[in-house]
């Protein structure tokens, strides 16, 4: 006999969201799938401002509102008004988390910010999202991720040797944080569990842009030296990068002395390269990668990707050609993985989104409920609070 089939690992989580654009839905999103209940909350003139931004769009709705807002309900309330303010508090009196991103101040003149909501959940848990954090001199200016970018440093080592700054192709800055909320969110209910009590989460786009430059952070602490832009190479491992052959461009990851070994005897069939004390150890490698890979691109030049690459996979060295965002969706991996899921949407029909990451063996996420059209669920949500309509 099967065991009975568990619930979602949040079932019996609701989650109050008062955030839009990217950053905060991500979160959200993500504790959705996990099984919360998300009661989204948004303005009846227009809603997540995601919601306008294109393209592209279908069915009235657009492809960026629909990337984070799945497993979702959405509630149409004007928190500008005495009417609003009331039904947010009466909503969060049951809800177990508030996540908000509104500027510094903007929620307190409201009668919403942390101090007044938890007089109506005493264990309530809060999570602000914002550019630069509560304590912060910058706490009152608006976060962006693309200025994120910039002034946490992740612009100044991405992009080509001598060229300008470049940011990176997705905002990166408000997808970590809105993961790294998920993380605050779970431990904090775990913490409440175990004594009884709520807390403030502040969590700064900055902070976690700087926290995400990882090894490179790390190496400037060290070295006080400022990180320069390598490309598509890699600042401490050669060869680490893009290079060309024939008739495509191959992604080359040698990670140690005993895979470039393998790569010259077996792949490039050129022993003498292993062998030579310019190219032996990656720390030679790195003094000596403008002669290194100016070698590999005449060698690589002399055949296609494809023979390339079946010879790279019979030594089990890291390689991968560039696709395209539609070849990765449509890729083998991606469908044995489940990445891709339809769900029935009431003003589009059939729409593809994005699947859930997180596979939980025991607690699998949910399937994915259609982003929800704004105010869709506000007169469910009123009758099973009470709230009037």
């Amino acid at each position: 006999m099967n065991p009975p089939a568990r619930k979602p690992a949040l079932d019996g989580v609701r989650i109050l969201d008062l955030s839009r654009v990217l950053a905060g839905p991500w979160c959200t999103m993500t504790l959705g799938d996990l099984g919360a209940d998300v009661i989204k909350v948004e303005n009846p003139n227009g809603g997540d401002d995601t919601r306008g931004w294109g393209p592209a769009f279908v069915g009235g709705e657009s492809a960026y509102y629909l990337c984070a807002n799945r497993n979702k309900r959405s509630i149409a309330v004007d928190i500008a008004t005495p009417e609003g303010q009331q039904t947010v508090r009466a909503l969060a009196a049951h809800c177990d988390v508030v996540v908000e991103n509104f500027k510094a101040g903007a929620l307190q003149r409201y009668g919403l910010d942390y101090d007044a909501l938890r007089r109506v959940r005493e264990d309530l848990i809060y999570c602000s999202i914002s550019g630069y954090g509560r304590a912060s001199p910058l706490a009152d200016r608006a976060g962006y991720d693309y200025v994120i970018q910039a002034e946490a440093g992740l612009m100044s080592i991405t992009g080509e040797p001598g060229g300008e700054p470049m940011k990176v192709g997705v905002a990166v800055a408000d997808l970590y944080t809105g993961m790294t909320a998920v993380q605050a969110i779970l431990a904090a209910l775990i913490a409440r569990r175990n004594d009884g009590q709520g807390q403030h989460i502040d969590l700064a786009l900055f902070d976690c842009q700087l926290a995400m430059l990882a090894n490179v952070a790390s190496a400037h602490l060290v070295s006080r030296e400022e990180p320069v832009r390598f490309g598509n190479a890699h600042a401490s491992v050669v060869p680490y990068q893009l290079l060309p052959t024939a008739d495509a461009d191959i992604v080359l990851a040698v990670g140690n002395d005993r895979q470039f070994r393998l790569l010259c005897e077996q792949v490039l069939e050129r022993p003498e390269i292993a062998d030579d004390e310019r190219f032996a150890t990656n720390v030679a490698r790195l003094r000596h990668r403008d002669t290194l890979i100016a070698l590999l691109n005449d060698i690589l030049r002399t055949r296609g990707a494809a023979e390339w690459q079946r010879r790279l996979a019979r030594t089990g060295i890291p390689t991968g050609t560039v696709r395209t965002v539609g070849e990765a969706l449509r890729s083998p991996e991606a469908q044995a993985r489940a990445m891709v899921d339809t769900v029935v949407h009431p003003t589009i029909g059939p729409l593809e989104l994005v699947a859930s990451p997180i596979r939980l063996g025991g607690t699998p996420v949910r399937r994915p409920a259609p982003p929800p059209r704004l105010g869709e669920h506000s007169e469910e949500i009123r009758r099973q609070f009470g709230l009037g309509l």
